[in-house]
């Protein structure tokens, strides 16, 4: 099935954004798939996650390690299971949906996925902001103002508000120059943050001397004796939530690939390796940073600020724009332009999605620290992340147990009641109830009080039993 015949059936299912990527026209590799995990490990969140992770568990630094590299190959695997479909076929996940949910049902997938996206593509523009301000302040020398809020408007200063702009002008305009851009960036940014980082600690390295040695033997013999397989299970668990939400849309990235081996080499490359090594660097940042300052510091923006040094204060700023844009593009941003462009494929094609996307959050960002903060609004959006568990789980049960690795690529664009995804009116029940089961115990992980402990591998235990439930249904019928 052409691009070309697609279009010339007229179906309202089909744009040349969510058509299949020709093979001559796929220009990303193992690099670049490398450099899609770089970026969402580097972000600011994610050093502090990994540095957090050595001193929250009570376990000692070697069981710590091997929990982060087992995470590292679990969530390897899952997108090795999730990108595949989307090499060979050269379709995005909305469009991949479709053959589980129904051409229409897909529609719920996408905008699950969506709200998502667009929510922390907001709040991840105001933290990218909060970089590109700390170097205007730096550059300007213009004071912080005081926190009783004078001279702000819903909590920015104006210098807040011109970093905000011109994070979310950069992101929008990167975005419109193609995925090939984007690539470009990525590829840019992540060996950059990693020479950075590198930099970061060989200075602190220098400036604590030996001392450094002994503050990470005292963090790799634990705190507590909590040398436990709870604590193993909850590091495990925490990294593969973290990775989640790119888990169920990696067909977005993987479907400009060439091959699926080059697919498999950046996984590998990305995840388990890179994720080792980053977390090295923050745990011996973390332990200069005690030697220093006499704090564990994990937020390395608070490392920065005890150093009153201009340059080094621009390349962090740099470096930390750098990052978050990455990850908001990788797990934000792109996926949501997919996900709005499926609700209306003949009507809104990747770019109008990305600029719907892109005006909702820009307001979702500009009311963060006013507002959306304080309300509690992660609850909202964790429990629509939960439903995505199961409906990763019946994307792969339904690819690799039921359709048996083989689509009909010209089914996946038809609205005609006799096509193979039409099921019911364009939805698939047996879907729907699996999604509906599962979602109750991966929800409940959010909201329950005796399923929280097990929030970690919440996402997990639901994406199992969405694929289960999924086949049961399809036997049974």
């Amino acid at each position: 099935m052409t691009t070309t015949d697609m279009q010339t059936k007229g179906s309202a299912l089909y744009n040349e954004d969510l058509a299949p990527v020709p093979a001559d026209q796929r220009h990303w590799g193992a690099f670049e798939i490398f450099n899609v995990w770089n970026n969402d490990i580097q972000s600011l969140f994610g050093y502090t996650l990994a540095a957090s992770l050595f001193l929250t568990y009570g376990l000692n630094g070697w069981l710590t390690f091997a929990a982060i590299i087992l995470a590292g190959f679990i969530v390897m695997f899952l997108v090795n299971l999730s990108g595949r479909p989307s090499v060979r076929y050269g379709i995005p996940y909305a469009v991949m949906a479709r053959a589980s949910m129904g051409v229409h049902g897909a529609r719920f997938p996408a905008l699950a996925r969506g709200v998502v996206g667009i929510f922390w593509y907001g709040v991840q523009t105001y933290f990218a902001s909060t970089a590109v301000a700390l170097a205007l302040r730096a550059i300007f020398g213009i004071e912080v103002l005081a926190a009783d809020g004078a001279g702000t408007f819903l909590g920015m200063a104006g210098v807040d508000w011109l970093a905000y702009l011109i994070v979310a002008a950069f992101q929008i305009g990167l975005f419109l120059m193609g995925i090939e851009w984007v690539g470009r960036f990525l590829n840019w940014a992540g060996p950059f943050v990693y020479a950075v980082m590198i930099a970061l600690a060989l200075m602190i390295w220098w400036k604590a001397g030996n001392g450094i040695w002994s503050e990470i033997g005292v963090i790799f013999q634990g705190e507590g004796g909590g040398n436990t397989l709870s604590g193993f299970v909850a590091v495990v668990g925490v990294m593969v939530a973290y990775f989640a939400a790119v888990v169920i849309n990696f067909g977005d990235f993987s479907r400009f690939v060439k091959t699926e081996g080059q697919m498999r080499a950046g996984n590998f490359w990305g995840l388990p390796v890179s994720m080792a090594f980053f977390s090295l660097i923050a745990l011996f940042i973390t332990a200069g940073a005690v030697v220093l300052y006499g704090e564990r510091l994990t937020d390395p923006t608070e490392i920065v600020a005890r150093v009153d040094n201009l340059a080094l204060t621009l390349i962090a700023a740099v470096t930390f724009f750098a990052a978050t844009v990455g990850i908001n593009l990788v797990a934000n941003f792109i996926p949501a332009a997919y996900d709005i462009a499926n609700m209306a494929p003949a009507r809104i094609n990747a770019k109008a999605g990305g600029l719907i996307a892109a005006g909702i959050a820009f307001f979702i960002g500009a009311l963060w620290v006013a507002f959306i903060s304080a309300i509690g609004i992660a609850g909202f959006v964790e429990t629509v992340g939960a439903l995505l568990a199961p409906l990763y789980g019946i994307l792969i049960a339904d690819y690799y147990l039921v359709q048996k690795r083989e689509l009909d690529v010209e089914a996946l664009f038809s609205e005609s009641p006799s096509g193979r995804y039409f099921y019911g009116n364009g939805w698939n029940g047996r879907a729907l109830v699996a999604v509906a089961l599962a979602a109750l115990f991966s929800v409940g992980t959010v909201w329950l009080p005796a399923l929280q402990s097990l929030s970690g591998f919440g996402w997990l235990i639901g994406a199992f039993l969405g694929g289960l439930l999924y086949v049961i249904l399809n036997k049974r019928s």
